[in-house]
């Protein structure tokens, strides 16, 4: 037990702020590769009554509710997606390649960082697919998400600067 405590005694700032800088980053590239596969279910139900009975009337509502599937991936929304069509300098097979593998990558790279799995090179490859994405957004003028993967890059960055303060991994950083 004092072994035990002595190593958590000994974690630095460094180690614990690399370790929520570790967990932001993996959580977000999960999340948003999980959210590709979203789709939504519409289900009819009955309309409930004040006292919480279908009503008398026998009418029904629409009910939408998000689920998940790999039949609803999308790697981009329907309107970046045509705008990205139209680019004449994002080749067809070229976005249709990187579509078919972000939600993906995504996903098996946020994981990775989330468990400390190979730290350096997840890490990186994030940051490879921020500055992909960033260059098609760039090309379809969209500088919100512009601003916004920039944050992320930086943050990449800032975290492969400091992997060092990298103490709960599965793998070394």
């Amino acid at each position: 037990m004092n072994k035990y405590v002595a190593s958590v005694s000994g974690l630095t700032g460094a180690n614990l702020g690399f370790l929520t800088l570790r967990l932001w980053l993996g959580s977000r590239a999960l999340l948003t590769g999980l959210e590709k596969y979203v789709g939504k279910s519409v289900t009819q139900e009955p309309l409930l009554d004040s006292t919480g009975q279908p009503d008398i009337s026998g009418a029904t509502m629409q009910v939408e509710s998000k689920v998940y599937g790999f039949s609803y991936y999308r790697a981009l929304p329907e309107s970046l997606r045509t705008k990205f069509d139209a680019e004449p300098l994002l080749p067809a097979f070229a976005t249709k390649t990187f579509c078919a593998i972000l939600g993906p990558s995504l996903i098996v790279l946020g994981l990775a960082v989330l468990l400390g799995l190979f730290t350096r090179p997840a890490l990186f490859l994030s940051g490879v697919i921020y500055t992909a994405l960033t260059l098609g957004l760039i090309l379809i003028g969209q500088d919100q998400g512009v601003a916004a993967l920039g944050v992320h890059i930086a943050l990449v960055a800032f975290a492969l600067v400091r992997a060092q303060d990298n103490r709960f991994t599965v793998t070394r950083p």
